[in-house]
């Protein structure tokens, strides 16, 4: 039987198929080859009259991130609040990247605009042809249009801790009942209240819950190769083989378009300030060390 990867828990694999969720495990073979199934992935598996159904085969993926651990995504909707915890574009741009890169269409929402507005931020990602909405919690405003975008494609939601993910998706999808944590004070961010990612089938497809993480989590995980990272972000697209040097970086150089579009306001400085950043983590880094983060 062929079926997908819902949630994977204490060893155990969740797989759907068939109307019904099987309850597997993985083949010693995966170990020996040093990979592991994920959710997301498409599987076969047998089911005998007793004992332990298998998972035999994965098939091809399209994609798959590090973190959240998940494979086969058509979007990645990337949360982040505008108050508690203040907003980190340098986060998001390094989540759109990872997503970009691996051929997933990244989303942007920006959650708890009851406390503050998000205006300034929607029009970072939306002048650069990026979807991105906001949110509150307090009227709905924007569930709607969320909503819309999840319909017949396979989609994970990702933030860092307290940003606001548990109670949107329970605003999107009351029948979940996630569970939510407060922020603490003294350290500024929110417990981890989702433990794993499990997958729910919702509007034609399915949407994944995924874990909280720090912002310590998520810098070396998913680093792109430097010679790649251009790629990363669409808004430089239009812009490569204009500028006066070939071997151009889109760093600093004298007669680069991308930095010229930085300074005329075309693209956002926010977005240009993170590829130099990620640049710079990842220019003295050595090919093997890069495999083990991507």
């Amino acid at each position: 039987m062929t079926g997908i990867i819902t949630k994977i828990t204490g060893g155990f694999y969740y797989v759907e198929t068939a109307g019904a969720v099987y309850e597997c495990k993985a083949r010693g073979v995966f170990r020996k080859r040093g990979t592991s199934p994920l959710v997301g992935d498409t599987v076969d598996i047998t089911v005998p009259d007793d004992g332990y159904c298998s998972i035999d085969s994965i098939h091809e993926r399209k994609n798959h991130l590090v973190r959240p651990a998940v494979a086969n995504l058509d979007q990645l909707i990337i949360v982040s609040s505008v108050r508690e915890p203040q907003v980190n574009l340098y986060l998001i741009d390094k989540m759109t990247a990872a997503a970009v890169h691996k051929g997933i269409e990244p989303v942007v929402v920006f959650t708890k605009c009851d406390l503050a507005p998000a205006d300034e931020y929607v029009d970072i990602y939306r002048s650069i042809c990026m979807k991105c909405f906001s949110f509150s919690c307090l009227d709905n405003s924007g569930a709607d249009e969320i909503k819309e975008i999840l319909k017949d494609k396979i989609s994970a939601f990702c933030g860092n801790s307290g940003v606001g993910k548990s109670t949107l998706m329970n605003t999107l999808f009351p029948d979940l009942e996630l569970a939510t944590g407060e922020i603490s004070d003294k350290l500024g961010r929110g417990r981890h209240t989702t433990r794993t990612v499990e997958l729910f089938r919702r509007y034609g497809g399915y949407i994944a819950d995924t874990p909280g993480f720090s912002t310590v989590d998520i810098e070396r995980f998913e680093l792109i190769r430097k010679d790649e990272l251009k790629f990363a972000f669409p808004e430089f697209e239009s812009y490569f083989g204009t500028c006066q040097f070939n071997s151009c970086n889109h760093l600093c150089e004298k007669g680069c378009k991308v930095i010229e579009a930085v300074e005329n306001g075309v693209i956002p400085k926010s977005r240009h300030d993170s590829y130099v950043r990620m640049y710079d983590e990842v220019k003295d880094i050595k090919e093997w060390e890069l495999d083990r983060y991507s």
